[in-house]
């Protein structure tokens, strides 16, 4: 019974030798690919300052290029107001235009009898004339 207990104590101590080494060697693994991790990250760090610096230029240059554009359409704002102006200007010669042309056409309808015989007096004036001599 006492070698029974031994072999028990044996079998106990060659499992638990086996676990630790078990243990021991997934925790080297463990290790390894945490380093592995800790360099990715180190070479990820370097990466993302360079990207912030180039990040940070092209900032810089957008922002230059927008008060570039923001200063040459300030310009052109007088450019166009005087676009307008001239727009206007034809506006209002038009309008003149067609209050004249209604101004001619009011005047020639009312003076029309009058200007009938105007032309049948000038004919026969003209008729006259041209018997005299």
């Amino acid at each position: 019974m006492e070698i029974l207990l031994y072999i028990a104590a044996i079998i106990a101590a060659v499992a638990f030798a086996v676990l630790v080494i078990y243990l021991a060697m997934t925790l080297k693994a463990s290790t390894r690919t945490l380093n592995n991790v800790a360099s990715t990250l180190e070479g990820l760090e370097k990466q993302m300052q360079g990207i912030t610096s180039e990040t940070t230029e092209l900032l810089k240059k957008t922002n230059s290029l927008a008060d570039d554009i923001n200063q040459k359409t300030a310009k052109l704002d007088g450019v166009f107001d005087g676009v307008k102006g001239i727009g206007e200007t034809v506006q209002d010669f038009n309008e003149s235009l067609k209050q004249f042309s209604t101004t001619i056409t009011r005047a020639a309808n009312e003076n029309q009898d009058k200007a009938s015989q105007a032309v049948t007096w000038g004919a026969a004036l003209f008729d006259l004339i041209k018997k005299r001599k």
